[in-house]
Order: structure tokens, then C-alpha cells, then sequence
């Protein structure tokens, strides 16, 4: 598999509305396929990821912030999204159709994914019921900055939970597993995944009542 260097690096980074400054590329690459460049990425030319970058950087950042509402997360997917095309650029296959669709294909999978592991991870936050909700406005600053500390509190106290716990509790909130995809995976009853879960829940509801 080929390595992100620092050079990509560097210009992953450069992702959201801004426009990547192509220097010292070569002219001739600037009037290329995408196809092209994407074959050209398969075998690590930084340069025709350069031009790939600044042709499709804000489709792929606008398209991800489409779906999350969100700069910070926008750009974050944008650059996860720039780092798996340069890895996956040797398997790209013409049949999957253009690039482009290739690429914001990939953008919108990752996007919901992430939308998906917040809902779960706020979902699992509610459940815990928190005894020390705040009755701000939700768009403060101190706000979000609390919200995130909660955050951090329940997923600090999922990981206090006995391996049986913890595990039901990953797959349930944090993978997106239903009940029955969790006992087939662990090869135990039904019931068994149902009482695991409870106790967790009693358990998550314990420690984060003693360290709010």
C-alpha cells in the first residue's frame, strides 16, 4: 500500500472552502484526465495528486458538510476522504464510473457514518441521563464546551464497564448493531445480549453519577 507522505500531507490538510496553491507542478499535468491522475496517484505522483486536490477539493468539502451541517466536521471527512483516494488510487476501476462520482460516493458514505456515530453516541449520552443538564442556549459556547465534556464523561465511564458490558454496549451505541446482529456476533441468547445491556445501563448510570 502506498504511504501518505509528508508532501500529500501537508496538502490533505489545505481541505475546506480555501484553494490549494499548486506550486512547482508540472504544466502538462494541469490539462490531464482525472482517470489520468488518479492512475498517476496509483503509483505515487504527488504532483497529479496535487492537481486532483485543487480540482475536487470543495465538491468532496461541500458534499460532506451537505450532510453534517458542519465546518469542522466537513473538513475533517474532506481530509480523510483525500488521504483514502491516494490510498486507494491503485484499485480504482474505470467500471465504478468517473472519478469525481468515485470520489464524492466515498465522501457521502464517510459523512453519514460519521453523522450516524454522533446520533448513537448522543443517543447513548440521553440514556445515561445525565443528572447535570444544563438549560442554556444550546448555541452558547459554554454550552458546547459542556456537551463535549459530557461526552467525554460517558465514553470515559463505558470503558469502566466488565468486558461483557462494555462490549454489548460498543456494538449497540458506538457500531450501530441491533440487539439480534449483537448475539449472532457473539454467538449467545438473546436474552443473554438484553440482560448484558441492562446492566451496563445500570452500571453507566452509576459511575456518571458519581463523577458529575
Amino acid at each position: 500500500m502506498i504511504r501518505v507522505n509528508s508532501e500529500i500531507e501537508t496538502k490533505v490538510c489545505q481541505t475546506g472552502r480555501s484553494r490549494l496553491v499548486i506550486e512547482s507542478v508540472k504544466e502538462s499535468l494541469l490539462e490531464i484526465s482525472d482517470v489520468e491522475l488518479i492512475q498517476r496517484m496509483g503509483i505515487g505522483d504527488s504532483e497529479a495528486f496535487s492537481v486532483f486536490h485543487h480540482r475536487h477539493i470543495g465538491i468532496i468539502y461541500s458534499t460532506a458538510y451537505r450532510v453534517l451541517n458542519n465546518e469542522t466536521d466537513a473538513e475533517d471527512v474532506a481530509q480523510e476522504v483525500m488521504f483514502m483516494l491516494w490510498e486507494k488510487s491503485p484499485m480504482y476501476d474505470t467500471t465504478r464510473g468517473k472519478p469525481v462520482t468515485w470520489a464524492v460516493t466515498i465522501t457521502r458514505n464517510k459523512a453519514i457514518d460519521r453523522l450516524r456515530s454522533y446520533q448513537r453516541r448522543m443517543r447513548l449520552q440521553d440514556e445515561v441521563r445525565l443528572e447535570n443538564v444544563d438549560t442554556m442556549d444550546d448555541h452558547t459556547p459554554v454550552h458546547s464546551v459542556r456537551a463535549n465534556e459530557k461526552s467525554d464523561l460517558v465514553r470515559s465511564a463505558v470503558m469502566k464497564l466488565n468486558d461483557d458490558q462494555r462490549e454489548v454496549i460498543e456494538m449497540l451505541y458506538f457500531k450501530g448493531l441491533s440487539q439480534h446482529e449483537i448475539s449472532d456476533r457473539i454467538s449467545k441468547p438473546i436474552s443473554t445480549v438484553k440482560a448484558r445491556i441492562h446492566r451496563g445501563m445500570v452500571r453507566l448510570r452509576k459511575i456518571v453519577g458519581t463523577e458529575v
